[in-house]
This record gives C-alpha cells, sequence and structure tokens, in this order.
C-alpha cells in the first residue's frame, strides 16, 4: 500500500516545518462497510440467476422470467429499502422505446432502468453521486433471448454491490443525494446507461461522479487460475472525451494530460477504498476501459461527467458470454458458484465507503487559483469556500509531475496558501473538508493573476 503524508499548515509554510496529521475513518462510513453482508451478496446474485435470463431482449410479461421479471424484482428490493429511509428512497423503472437498429435490436424495445434515488437533506446542495451495474445479461449470442443465461458475475455482481450499498445507505442521511440504478441493454450497445446519462445532460444534472461496477466478484482468471482476491481495477479516462478541442490547449500548457475528471476520481477512489477496506488494493489503470472494449460509464465521460469503471483483476473469459456447458473437462457459463462473495463484499465496501464519503463531504472549493505574476520557487494558491457544506478547512494536495498519486496533503483552516515548492516540479489541488474528515473531490488551479 502506498502512503500519503498528511500536515497541518499556517497560510504561510516558509518554515518547512510541519506537523503531521493523523487520517482517521469516519465512525459512520467505517459502520456502514462493516454491515455489507457477503450472504446478502449472494442472496441477490442467486435470485438474478433464477429468472433464467436477464437478455435485454427476453420476456417483458412472464412474471417469473426474463428481463421484466427481474427489473421488478429489483423495484421491489428499492421499495422495500425505501420504507427504512424516512421518505428519502424512491425508487421507479424508468422506461424508453427504442426502434430496431438491426444490429442488436432487432425489434421495437422497452428499455427500463430502475433507479432508486436517496434525496440529499440539504436543499441548496444538489450534487448527484451515481452507482451503476447492469441488470441484463446473454449467451455466447447476444441476441438469444430465449435459452438460460445465468448473468452471475456478468453483471449480476455489479448489480448486487448496487443494491447492497441501497440497502445499507438507505438507513443513513446525507447532505448530496445518491442515485443507485441497474439498467438494462448494457450488452445490446450501452443503451440504459446512454439513455440515462443523456437525460442528465439535457436535464442539467450535478453529477460529479459515477461509479460503474461491471464483472467484479470473480478472483481468478481463465489462464492462470491464480487466485487474486485482493486486488479490484479502477479504469479512468486521462483526457477529456467531451469537448477536447476545447479544453486541448490548456491541458497542453498546462501538462494537465493525467488530470481529467475522471482520473481525479479514480484517484480518490483508491484512496478512499484502500482507507476504509481491509486487505485491498485498488490498482488504477490508465485506461477508461479494458483494452478495445466499453463500459456503462462511457456515456457519462462522453457526456462531461467524471465516471470510472470497478471491475476484477483478472476476468475468467470461460465465465463470461459464454453458453453453459462443459467441453474438454472445462466449465463454460457464468454461473453463481465461481464467484468469490468475499471478494465482491470486498469490491461492494470500495464503492460504499466512496460514495458515502463523497455525499458526506462538503461541495468542491470555488475559484481555486495559483497566482502566476511574478516568477518564484514557492507557490501561491487561493480558493474561495464551497457553495453548499459545512466545512472545518482545506486539504492541500500535492505531487510531482510523474507520481500517479498525490503524495502529500497540507491542512489549513485558510482560503490561501503559500507552500515551499516550485509550481514548475509539482502538481497541487485543493479539497474541502468538514468536521467529520469527509473529503470533496479536489479541484485543480487555474492561473491568476
Amino acid at each position: 500500500m502506498r502512503k500519503i503524508l498528511f500536515f497541518a499548515a499556517s497560510a504561510l509554510l516558509s518554515s518547512h516545518l510541519f506537523a503531521q496529521v493523523t487520517i482517521n475513518r469516519d465512525p459512520e462510513i467505517d459502520q456502514m462497510v462493516k454491515e455489507i453482508s457477503a450472504d446478502s451478496l449472494q442472496s441477490y446474485i442467486y435470485k438474478m440467476v433464477s429468472f433464467g435470463t436477464r437478455n435485454t431482449l427476453s420476456t417483458q410479461s412472464n412474471p417469473n422470467r426474463g428481463i421484466g421479471a427481474a427489473r421488478n424484482w429489483v423495484l421491489s428490493r428499492f421499495n422495500e429499502f425505501a420504507k427504512q429511509s424516512n421518505g428519502r428512497l424512491t425508487a421507479f423503472i424508468d422506461t424508453t422505446t427504442l426502434q430496431p437498429d438491426k444490429r442488436r435490436v432487432d425489434s421495437l424495445l422497452l428499455l427500463g432502468n430502475v433507479v432508486a434515488t436517496l434525496k440529499g437533506t440539504d436543499p441548496n446542495d444538489n450534487r448527484i453521486f451515481i452507482i451503476s451495474g447492469h441488470l441484463d445479461n446473454m449467451r455466447t449470442s447476444v441476441m438469444n433471448r430465449i435459452d438460460d443465461a445465468p448473468g452471475a458475475n456478468d453483471d449480476g455482481s455489479g448489480s448486487a454491490a448496487v443494491l447492497e450499498c441501497a440497502r445499507i445507505m438507505s438507513k443513513h442521511s446525507f447532505p448530496a443525494t445518491v442515485i443507485f440504478v441497474t439498467v438494462s441493454g448494457e450488452e445490446q450497445g450501452l443503451l440504459g446507461s446512454t439513455f440515462m446519462a443523456n437525460k442528465a445532460k439535457r436535464e442539467n444534472w450535478n453529477i460529479e461522479g459515477v461509479l460503474n461496477n461491471d464483472i467484479m466478484g470473480s478472483d481468478n482468471s481463465s489462464e492462470t487460475k491464480i487466485i487474486d482476491n485482493t486486488r479490484i481495477r479502477v479504469f479512468s479516462e486521462g483526457l477529456p472525451f467531451y469537448e477536447m478541442d476545447k479544453a486541448g490547449k490548456n491541458i497542453r500548457q498546462l501538462g494537465l494530460e493525467n488530470d481529467g475528471k475522471a482520473r481525479q476520481l479514480a484517484r480518490y477512489v483508491k484512496e478512499i477504498g484502500e482507507r476504509y477496506v481491509e486487505n485491498i488494493e485498488v490498482v488504477m489503470v490508465y485506461r477508461n476501459d479494458r483494452f478495445l472494449r466499453g463500459g456503462d460509464h462511457s456515456p457519462y465521460v462522453e457526456n462531461g461527467y467524471a465516471a470510472v469503471r470497478i471491475t476484477e483483476m483478472n476476468e475468467n473469459f470461460y465465465h463470461q458470454h459464454q453458453d453453459v456447458r462443459k467441453e474438454n473437462g472445462i466449465q463454460y457459463g457464468d454461473l453463481p458458484e465461481f464467484v468469490d462473495y468475499e471478494y465482491l463484499r470486498k469490491n461492494t465496501g470500495v464503492n460504499l465507503a466512496n460514495l458515502a464519503n463523497l455525499a458526506k463531504a462538503p461541495a468542491m472549493p470555488q475559484d481555486v487559483k495559483v497566482e502566476v505574476r511574478r516568477l518564484t520557487n514557492y507557490t501561491i494558491l487561493s480558493w474561495a469556500a464551497p457553495k453548499t457544506g459545512q466545512v472545518k478547512g482545506y486539504n492541500v494536495l500535492m505531487r510531482e509531475t510523474t507520481s500517479a498519486f498525490w503524495q502529500k496533503k497540507f491542512f489549513t483552516t485558510q482560503t490561501n496558501m503559500q507552500l515551499p515548492y516550485s509550481k514548475d516540479n509539482y502538481f497541487f489541488a485543493v479539497q474541502a473538508v468538514n468536521e467529520t474528515g469527509n473529503e470533496s473531490l479536489p479541484v485543480l488551479p487555474i492561473p491568476g493573476r
């Protein structure tokens, strides 16, 4: 595990004398993570498998089989969790009608995402954080809507994580809003997430982070069979897909090719996930997704939102997009017995800890600037308080330009700081912190004169 150095600081740090600050777990979040149950996750997956197939093109009228029955069951779970939320959790199936595309949709399709919204308690805080998994699945042929397709890991695991986070978090309150969603149509071409991301952009949702969970419960690969249940990958885009032509000049001038919104979120996911979940390492991968492949976070990225993909360390392709069968002594098919439920529990904890920490934290600082009027060997930063949230102080983050992670943090109660480190040699960012130590996402400074 990496180490970050944390320091308390006054507005002026020219003395180079810093006192180390201990970063403690928020007891409320710590308890929520401990409540995650491997048994609950297993029960969700076995129930989803019991619907026979959840192919997006499968029946929506059979009460016991197909994507329609699966959606209704997820909705019933959300509604059950809502009873413990004091009216803050509401759920529905958000539908749209799609025409055949002659590729992966061959007839008129009623597409539905199951969406549960845990409304934030601060009426002035419009921030939204989303956790997503895809409910649909497939056999070897994505067009096979009839035969059984268990879909235990792809993506029963991600959908189970969404459900478990909703079960636990619905008993708590947060200033910001958290949305739990199981989408349909992922295997047909990211249809459900595209519908939701486009709707969010059209309606000006203030989405600050999307955690997409897809294939996150298997602990071994199809080639090596080596057990790896202590690491999980987070994929993130470095350069912004959204309006890259407008952002390119600034990125090049400031050297920010490794600091897009998604990359900042991935760094945050790693730090907070490892803070709260024992025996897990969050491995950052510098790609939007696996090589030449895609996932439900991509439509959000393409609409300018910070979104990442969380997925297991090694995929087992014998159990992914396969008809259930046995050949040459190898069992194929995405069966529930191939899911490591303890590993899934830890990976769900990474999600819950991040969602809770983000939703409890103040909003991000505003107008973060680095002073560039003079040529100096130190760095002067300034910022304004966030729009919402109770702020105890601010962390100023610092890392070398070649470092993947933030290496130092300086805490201050001021809204400016002078650091004896050159802006030529380091990257800096600022995040707001509340009394319980919950940190906002970091904001990189822009030049200020």
